[in-house]
């Protein structure tokens, strides 16, 4: 495909160094680091973001998933990596999370990177092994307090959603549950699939295909309404547990220090993709729901997000293991 370019509407503009770095951007194939591993809620949306944005530029996008330390490790690759738009992370919640949860991340969420936007919302469903005998939500945590020491549950890894849903979940309601911490949403969902788990809590996209085969059973979303993909599964709300909730955003940063001009490029093009009719589609079908919001918007969150998550994690004394 011939690549797009971007046209200045005088020569005085395309005189402007700004204007003509986002002109020539990309001219090399884009890095999009996944902190997780392959299958996973964060890889699923950076290989349909990453197959547009290569159709739209003609240059390669391509998914490097450096997974471990909850996402730390990827992250902090991210952070030391050039600002020159040529390394782009997407990442979850954790990204916000991690500073309050770990003695020491290798970034700093305020300052490390520049928002490119919050790109989808979605949340974390709770599934378990078909052989549980547990229909509902009310009727598993009633299992699981008549079998002590007898369920598990698998996530992402420490400081996902899923953890902070199940640590949630597990000390409103002082259950005797196990968290079993995997390096990205596939591996656990594989064990659950496989019987190795007996309930694992991710983001909808690499669980829903499970539930509509029959392999996972879906109890819950922990959000505030249901999910078109899941529009049999009650919320959390719904089924007795309004105050387990989780806004589980994946949002498209840079390292500090880019071009404003190629922020706006990349912005622009993430967006304008996600509205196309089959990525859009594509998106619900997997739970995610198009945001889009503004670089500024999004910068503004994160400072929240950090805060308001420092203090859940005080309050529930959640630790790594």
């Amino acid at each position: 495909m011939k690549r797009r370019t971007f046209i200045a509407g005088t020569v005085a503009l395309l005189s402007t160094p700004g204007i003509v770095r986002a002109q020539a951007y990309p001219a090399r194939p884009v890095r999009i680091i996944v902190p997780f591993g392959p299958g996973g809620n964060a890889d699923v949306f950076g290989r349909i973001i990453a197959q547009k944005l290569s159709e739209e530029f003609g240059e390669q996008f391509y998914v490097e998933n450096v997974s471990g330390a909850g996402g730390n490790i990827g992250v902090g690759r991210a952070a030391q990596a050039a600002p020159d738009g040529y390394t782009v992370l997407v990442s979850p919640p954790s990204f916000v999370i991690n500073p309050a949860l770990y003695d020491r991340v290798p970034y700093d969420a305020r300052t490390s990177f520049d928002a490119v936007t919050l790109a989808v919302s979605t949340t974390v469903v709770l599934a378990v092994h078909p052989s549980v005998p547990a229909q509902t939500l009310g009727e598993l945590v009633a299992l699981i307090r008549n079998n002590a020491g007898k369920y598990n549950y698998a996530t992402a890894g420490v400081g996902s959603p899923g953890h902070i849903v199940g640590e949630m979940l597990r000390q409103s309601l002082s259950l005797d549950l196990v968290h079993i911490p995997y390096n990205s949403a596939g591996l656990a969902i594989g064990s659950t699939v496989a019987g190795h788990t007996t309930i694992c809590l991710a983001a909808p996209a690499p669980i829903v295909p499970q539930v509509k085969d029959g392999n996972l059973r879906a109890l819950a979303v922990a959000y505030s309404r249901r999910l078109q993909a899941l529009a049999d599964v009650p919320t959390t709300a719904e089924a007795g547990y309004p105050d387990i909730e989780f806004d589980n955003w994946f949002g498209v940063f840079v390292p500090a220090g880019t071009h404003e001009d190629i922020i706006a490029v990349l912005h622009r093009e993430i967006v304008k993709s996600m509205m196309l009719p089959d990525v859009r589609a594509r998106l619900l079908t997997l739970g995610f729901e198009p945001v889009g919001s503004a670089p500024t918007e999004f910068s503004r969150q994160v400072e929240i997000e950090v805060e308001k998550w420092a203090r859940v994690i005080r309050a529930a004394n959640i630790k790594p293991e």
